[in-house]
């Protein structure tokens, strides 16, 4: 075999859009069925992908954007390093305003429907105010904002990974919302097409969900950020010299050899240095 061809051995990529376990399984399964693939291992909180064998990145890449991710070699996504910090940032900015969002509409929503199991008399007080039929015309209304703005991310990538028979967590939030919406409209509008004693909505849960999931994807890019950043400074810690005890003052030698219990303490020196 070629020295070029040794080069090509392993491939690895940045993946971007995995949310879930059985998005790893998913990416995988698609690397691995390309021809010339021998292994292949993808890792959720990198978001990054080694694939070993003799298959081509672009046949790879192609294989992963089939499953519904996007992917490029660390080669090219070194180059553009800063783009995909600030890509990555700006993810950080919308998740936190809409989960903001979400949350700002779903309280009341929770609140009309489910403010008696937190307060004693709630529920009276919402029918002899405003009526239990008006409760349900605004929680109809806040929680078809809720699903429209910030919980349409949910549905523009879930129901196309369903409709390519390989459903993701994002399928999981759509349906489940779009069923209690679905219902709790019919409840609303058309009470008749129900049995009797079935009248009832569940535009809470929609509403609910929403914003927990959000916060959720929220939780998880902040605490990737900050595991990034912590990779980086370590990466970064060179070690360049190291001070050694003796009886005299602390001195500073070249770093070329390991000097096993003669650091000094809060002196860094990198392990893999020869």
């Amino acid at each position: 075999m070629s020295q070029s061809e040794n080069r090509h051995d392993t491939i690895s990529l940045l993946i971007e859009g995995m949310t879930c376990a059985s998005c790893v399984a998913r990416v995988e399964k698609g690397i691995k069925a390309v021809p010339g693939v021998t292994d292949a291992t993808v890792n959720l909180a990198t978001e990054r992908a080694t694939v070993r064998g003799t298959a081509s990145a672009e046949a790879v890449i192609a294989a992963i954007e089939k499953t519904g991710y996007e992917a490029r070699p660390v080669e090219t996504a070194g180059q553009g390093e800063d783009d995909s910090e600030e890509k990555k940032e700006a993810e950080r900015v919308r998740l936190k305003r809409d989960l903001i969002l979400a949350s700002v509409l779903a309280l009341p929503v929770f609140v009309l429907e489910m403010g008696s199991h937190l307060i004693p008399g709630m529920h009276e007080w919402v029918i002899k105010t405003i009526g239990l039929q008006q409760s349900w015309y605004w929680q109809f209304a806040l929680t078809l904002l809720v699903l429209t703005l910030p919980g349409r991310r949910f549905y523009l990538k879930g129901f196309p990974a369903l409709a390519r028979l390989a459903p993701d967590m994002n399928s999981l939030v759509a349906v489940g919302t779009a069923a209690a919406f679905g219902y709790s409209l019919v409840a609303t509008f058309t009470p008749d097409l129900l049995p009797e004693g079935t009248v009832n909505v569940y535009y809470e849960a929609a509403a609910v969900i929403v914003a927990l999931i959000l916060l959720g994807r929220f939780l998880e890019a902040r605490a990737k950020g900050r595991t990034s950043e912590a990779i980086k400074r370590l990466v970064g810690a060179t070690g360049a010299g190291r001070a050694c005890v003796t009886r005299g003052p602390h001195r500073g030698y070249p770093c070329r050899r390991g000097c096993a219990g003669r650091l000094c303490g809060g002196s860094a020196r990198r392990a893999d240095t020869g």
